[in-house]
């Protein structure tokens, strides 16, 4: 028997499952059944204060999806594909809960600004928990960075040793990273709390409603300013998964890292057993793999992106079905980046760093040599025809196995006799380290400082 649809007057035939379970969202878009319930509550108790519907009519509608929601809480919605979306299930589960009056509800909207109202919602209500969770992952880096501040390490440019640098530095550059994920989701914020509510299929109502009413209900900012662009707008959304792969970015960034560092070949760190993961045939392997899940993951909200800006970027005004696959994408986002970021602070708290092999790997390793084309400046020596003259030593000392602080006093002082013994102090890597004081640098002076800010900016949130 066909099935009786909510806007089936103008038609005279039903089609075929197949096509109907194409056409159905309900499948995914019930991940949003809170927030239309929400947004239903809000438009009817506009439509009461505007009295659009009398108080009676909207009693009843408020006591049915307050109903709804309590059932939804407790799992005993049942949502059915031949009512295709969130939208008409909500709707006719209300019908059976309170009779024909349910129908006045739609008055005054559209399901055109109802699905714009709930992926507002959605999206609204994800952002603070990844700012939350972003924020514990800065509060694990800087923790893990005090108690490193005078680890010191090779830093790297092209994967090769370039100067050393402490360890507690090189973790507040990542907090830096995270800290500006955490400023374009908080902008996204701008951008999310608006409301739809109102703008019907896209060119207003007729009935007297208050979009400034519905909008404070829901706890947005404002109303759209033009019902076209409320209804055809995901901008929002298209920024939540931008700032989001930027996110995954950073996170595939530092999971790189910790995957190359607790290799045998690098053993700077060693992760807690339950972030790794072992081998069937090999006994010995210890797998990086929560690492590498993280930096796969990466992919996946790449793709939610491009996804969505290729739906977008031949649409027409205002809506068309082709924005049914705004949902999706962002689910999976927010399903992604939320276990990522909690893998990683759990991952960066419990791992063992291996301060002696760190440090071991700055001596012997010619990262030293910009300190000498330094110290050869402070004597005179341009710093171009310095770092000539150091380049040939570093090139003579890789021929025969000489670093730079085996080099004997005569032979520095056959380059400049004001060199003195003090240019073997410059070369030790720890005190290499402890220079760098200009702002930002890598000195243990600098990155407590760096260290003091973040806790502050911290404790301001």
């Amino acid at each position: 028997m066909p099935i009786k649809r909510m806007w089936g007057g103008r038609f005279e035939e039903a089609g075929d499952d197949f096509i109907n379970n194409f056409g159905a969202s309900i499948g995914f878009d019930q991940e949003m059944a809170e927030e239309d319930i929400h947004g239903s509550l809000a438009h009817v108790k506009m439509l009461k204060a505007t009295n659009i519907l009398s108080e009676n009519d909207a009693d009843q509608i408020i006591a049915g999806l307050e109903k709804l929601e309590q059932k939804l809480h407790q799992g005993k919605l049942k949502f059915s594909v031949d009512n295709e979306d969130i939208h008409m299930n909500i709707e006719a589960l209300l019908t059976e809960e309170i009779g024909p009056v349910a129908g006045k509800l739609h008055t005054g909207r559209s399901r055109n600004d109802q699905v714009a109202t709930d992926l507002h919602l959605y999206v609204n209500e994800r952002l603070p928990l990844v700012i939350q969770a972003l924020r514990n992952l800065q509060r694990v880096l800087v923790n893990k960075a005090e108690e490193n501040v005078e680890t010191i390490m090779p830093g790297y440019t092209h994967m090769q040793h370039a100067q050393p640098i402490s360890y507690g530095h090189y973790l507040m550059a990542y907090f830096q990273m995270f800290q500006r994920d955490i400023e374009r989701f908080e902008f996204n914020k701008q951008h999310t709390s608006i409301s739809p509510l109102g703008a019907a299929a896209l060119a207003g109502t007729t009935f007297p409603i208050d979009r400034e009413l519905s909008s404070q209900l829901l706890g947005f900012n404002q109303p759209y300013a033009n019902s076209l662009d409320a209804v055809s707008d995901r901008d929002f959304v298209l920024e939540f998964l931008s700032n989001a792969s930027i996110l995954m970015m950073h996170l595939s960034r530092l999971c790189e890292e910790i995957i190359y560092w607790c290799s045998y070949e690098f053993n700077y760190i060693e992760l807690a057993d339950e972030y790794s993961t072992g081998s069937s045939i090999m006994p010995q392997k210890k797998n990086p793999d929560m690492a590498e899940l993280i930096r796969g993951k990466s992919g996946r909200v790449y793709g939610d992106l491009v996804g969505l800006l290729t739906t977008m970027k031949s649409l027409p005004l205002a809506y068309n079905k082709d924005m049914q696959e705004d949902k999706e994408g962002v689910f999976d986002a927010v399903k992604t980046i939320l276990p990522s970021i909690k893998i990683m602070a759990g991952m960066v708290k419990t791992l063992h760093v291996h301060k002696a092999r760190m440090e071991h790997a700055t001596h012997n390793d010619f990262s030293n040599a910009t300190e000498l084309a330094d110290y050869l400046a402070t004597k005179g020596i341009p710093f171009r025809q310095a770092h000539e003259i150091v380049g040939e030593l570093v090139l003579q000392g890789l021929k025969t196995g000489t670093n730079l602080s085996d080099i004997p006093l005569n032979k520095y002082q056959e380059i400049n006799p004001k060199i003195q013994k003090d240019v073997y102090e410059c070369l030790k890597p720890k005190v290499a380290v402890e220079r760098r004081q200009s702002l930002g640098g890598t000195s243990f002076t600098q990155v407590r400082e760096q260290i003091k800010q973040a806790k502050e900016l911290l404790a301001n949130h």
